[in-house]
Formats: C-alpha cells, structure tokens, sequence
C-alpha cells in the first residue's frame, strides 16, 4: 500500500502570484490558471507522481480542478484516483477547492450510457462520479456536449434540477456553438438557474470561439466570443497548448513522423490526439511562434497561454500537467501577460488559419 507523507499545504499560496477572476459577472472566482484532470490521472500515470502534481498545483494557488465522468483511462478513473487524492491530500481543504466534472460522452453500455444530453443520462452520470469522487456535490456541473438527439430543454432542465438538488453549486456547458448558446442562456433564466460559464477549447492555433457562427441559424453572425461578452459569462479554456503542439517537445522534430515518434509526447499514446495536426506546415507555424516567445522571455507554453488569458472574456486558462516541472514552467506565463499590438499581428502571421479545430464548432 503506498503510504504518503502528510501534506501541509504552502503558507503563501494565496501572496497573490496567482490571479483569480471573478467568473463572468458572477461572484464565483477561479484562478487564472486552472488543472485539468484529462490525460494525467488515469491508471497509466503513477499515484504518486499524480500526488506531486495535484499538491503542487495547490502551493501554486490552483484551487480549481476539473474532470469529466469519461476522463482516464478507462473512463472514471480520473475521478476515482482523484477522490482518493481529495481523502489524502485535501480532506481539510474542501472549502479552499472549486472541483467541476462533466458529462456527454460515451460512459456506459446501453442506450443511456451516452453520448447524450438526457435527463436521465446526466443524472445517472453524475451520481456515479460523485460516488467515484466521495463527495456529496461539485462546484460546478457541465454539459459535455450539445446533444443534437435530445431538445434543449430537457438538458437544460436536468441542469436546474441539479443545482436545485444540491449536486452541484453552479452547472456550466462545453463546446456549444453561439446560437446553442444563447438559447441555453434563455431556458436556464427562464427556470431560474443561471449557467455561469462556457468551456470551450481555445489557442492561438485553434481560433473557432472567434470566428463568426455559419451554421444554419447564423443570422447574427455572432462568434461565441461575442455571446459571452454581451452575456457576461465566464469562459475556461480547455486546449490552450493545442494538446501539447505549442509546447517544445516538437521543436527539434524534422518531420510529423519525427515528432510522432517523441516518446513521453501525447502524440505517441493519446487516443484523443488528432494525427492531422502534426503536419509539417505546423511543426514550422510553431517554431516560428517559438522564437516570438523568446523574444517575450518565455517559452512556448508560456506565451500560449498568456495569449489565451490576455482576451478579457476568458476567465481561466485550464492546463494539464503530466510532471510538477510542466507545471511549474507553465504557471510562469503569469509574470508577462501583456501583449502589444505588433506582437500580436507577428503571432497571427503563423497562427491564423493553422487548420487546428479541437471539439470546436462542429456542434451545432
């Protein structure tokens, strides 16, 4: 049985190297950097090591870490492996966290085991992550995804009643299109549970919550950038190192079968990764962008996400972390997050039109 030290948290953790911003113009706060539970804390990764992250992160003053019932692998093993963290680490310590976790996809077998946005799925999936997790809420419940095959209102109704339930402080939604969003908006205030906060995937490389709506019912011609402005809504960004591509450990790779092949990189195990994006117009696109960080004093994971952070809608930038140095290196984006106009215009020259789009504005 592995048997861990005590853990005391760090004294000055909230000396105010970590920003926290409040969510939309709602009186929730995050910190301007948040942990995402996606890749690293599954059964692959050592307990351990996933220990030093999650402790770390907390001296840091990450106070918010997010999950999703699917997160692993397998799916629900993030959060089981991160329950048993909570009992070890943060037992004392709930009051100080903002804990979120999901549901959308694929969880189960049958006809209600996802992917969805029924009521019953979305209850049914969040009683089971808070029996995995050992709580008796979370801080925020999202819809995973806009469900084409379920009406709005039932989603967003199982959302009301959640809140209302006490499963969840405040319910959010992930990677719904501005329209989408908008009438999530309007259902939620109608009922009179408000969502607070949108997850979208955002980075220099993956621009879609900025550009215009063009799907079907693009009358307005509002980007999702625009609704959460107009909306006051919070906005963590999930991706802001395109899954690790603006980071350095493809800036020595010659060619996409170079980089592929980097062991340690999530290119050689993620199932989530998207091969397509490690072409060589990339691999080029990001060493340019390598050489304005420099330039700026940072690294690469640092400029991307100061880049992200510096847009006044988003509240949070969610990163991961596979090693408490990963960790360390990106929560110095914080000491530069300026950015004058000419730096963006140069960032734009190599980012624009990158053909990186990250469970974007492909739904509906």
């Amino acid at each position: 049985m592995l048997i861990s030290s005590a853990y005391t948290p760090a004294a000055n953790r909230y000396d105010g190297a970590m920003p926290y911003r409040h969510v939309g113009k709602w009186g929730l706060k995050l910190p301007a950097i948040s942990l995402g539970l996606w890749q690293n804390f599954g059964d692959r990764v050592p307990f351990d090591q996933q220990e030093a992250i999650l402790r770390r992160a907390f001296d840091l003053g990450i106070t918010h870490f997010d999950l999703a019932n699917n997160y692993g692998p397998p799916a629900g093993a993030a959060e089981a492996n991160f329950g048993r963290h909570l009992r070890r680490s943060f037992a004392q310590l709930r009051h100080e966290l903002v804990i979120s976790t999901k549901a959308g996809y694929d969880m189960w077998p049958g006809p209600y085991g996802g992917p969805g946005g029924s009521r019953k799925y979305l209850l049914d999936s969040l009683d089971s992550s808070l029996e995995r997790l050992g709580l008796d809420y979370v801080d925020i419940f999202y819809s995973h995804r806009f469900d084409p095959d379920t009406p709005l209102e039932e989603t967003i109704g199982a959302l009301d009643f959640i809140v209302r339930s006490g499963r969840a402080r405040y319910v959010g939604i992930s990677s719904y299109s501005a329209p989408r969003t908008r009438e999530a908006l309007a259902l939620a205030a109608d009922l009179g549970t408000p969502i607070i906060i949108h997850q979208p995937s955002y980075s220099m490389l993956n621009r879609w919550i900025e550009e215009p709506y063009s799907g079907d019912d693009a009358s307005t011609g509002e980007s999702l950038l625009d609704v959460l402005a107009d909306q006051k809504m919070g906005c963590i960004a999930f991706s802001p190192l395109a899954q690790g591509l603006l980071t350095d450990k493809y800036l020595k790779a010659d060619s996409p079968t170079d980089a592929a092949a980097l062991p340690g990189s999530r290119a050689s195990w993620a199932p989530s990764w998207r091969g397509s994006m490690l072409t060589k117009d990339n691999l080029d696109r990001v060493r340019g962008l390598n050489q304005i960080a420099a330039q700026r004093g940072q690294t690469l994971a640092q400029m991307a996400v100061a880049w992200v952070l510096r847009r006044p809608e988003v509240t949070s930038a969610l990163v991961g972390a596979s090693h408490v140095e990963q960790l360390n290196d990106t929560v110095g984006a914080l000491a530069n997050l300026d950015f004058d106009q000419a730096t963006l215009t140069e960032i734009d020259k190599f980012a624009i039109d990158s053909d990186i789009n990250i469970w974007g504005s492909s739904f509906l």
